[in-house]
């Protein structure tokens, strides 16, 4: 048993069947599912600073590309796929940690409903409840915050596949000239995802604040 709680703990979050052993044992040493989910959030908001970081240096790439003028071209492809590759690694970044957030968040709701019915002091059960009522709201807010953030970025990485593969294809000025056009609405995309995830790390900081009050 012991071996298997061990294998939990050094797999977590890969499987999540794991999870409600990994759960009960940081209790255990006094980390509760409160905790772990303030700390998970926190890991969020650190992927999505890292993700805004690689969608800036992909667009300063598609930049150098489009203003391309001499010099070896399949480098600066390399350079660009590169950009891209990074983006994408940081977006499913992104997305596990957000994932392993509401793995935690349901996991805690749950246990607080359900243990709301082992109160016999039925003023002390009120009290929880509302807690718990204003709890789940904050929660909802923040997740909003965090879909909408996360759904920003597929587009964007689709549309830098898209002109990298162009790129990878077409190595000669007539593509340069191609991508030109193509330039200005991914700018406007990114500086859209730039904005929400932004406002995503605000709300990210305001739970943290309110969850450690």
């Amino acid at each position: 048993m012991k071996r298997i709680l061990l294998v939990c703990l050094l797999a977590l979050p890969l499987l999540s069947g794991c999870q409600s052993a990994y759960y009960s044992a940081m209790e255990k040493v006094g980390i509760h599912k409160r905790d772990i989910l303030v700390d998970r959030v926190e890991d969020t908001r650190t992927a999505q600073n890292d993700a805004q970081e690689e969608f800036v240096s992909a667009l300063e790439q598609f930049r150098k590309v489009v203003n391309f003028d001499g010099g070896e071209l399949e480098s600066v492809y390399n350079d660009m796929q590169s950009a891209y590759d990074d983006s994408e690694a940081a977006a499913e970044s992104v997305s596990d940690n957000i994932r392993k957030v509401e793995d935690v968040a349901e996991a805690l709701f749950d246990e607080w409903q359900e243990e709301l019915d082992q109160y016999t002091n039925t003023k002390l059960r009120s009290q929880s409840a509302q807690t718990l009522k204003e709890t789940k709201s904050r929660y909802n807010a923040l997740h909003t915050r965090l879909k909408r953030s996360e759904a920003k970025m597929q587009p964007v990485l689709a549309a830098l596949k898209d002109n990298t593969l162009f790129l990878k294809h077409n190595l000669n000025a007539r593509a340069i000239g191609s991508l030109k056009g193509e330039f200005g609405g991914i700018k406007r995309d990114i500086d859209r995802l730039l904005a929400e995830m932004q406002r995503s790390i605000q709300a990210s900081d305001q739970f943290i604040k309110e969850m450690q009050q």
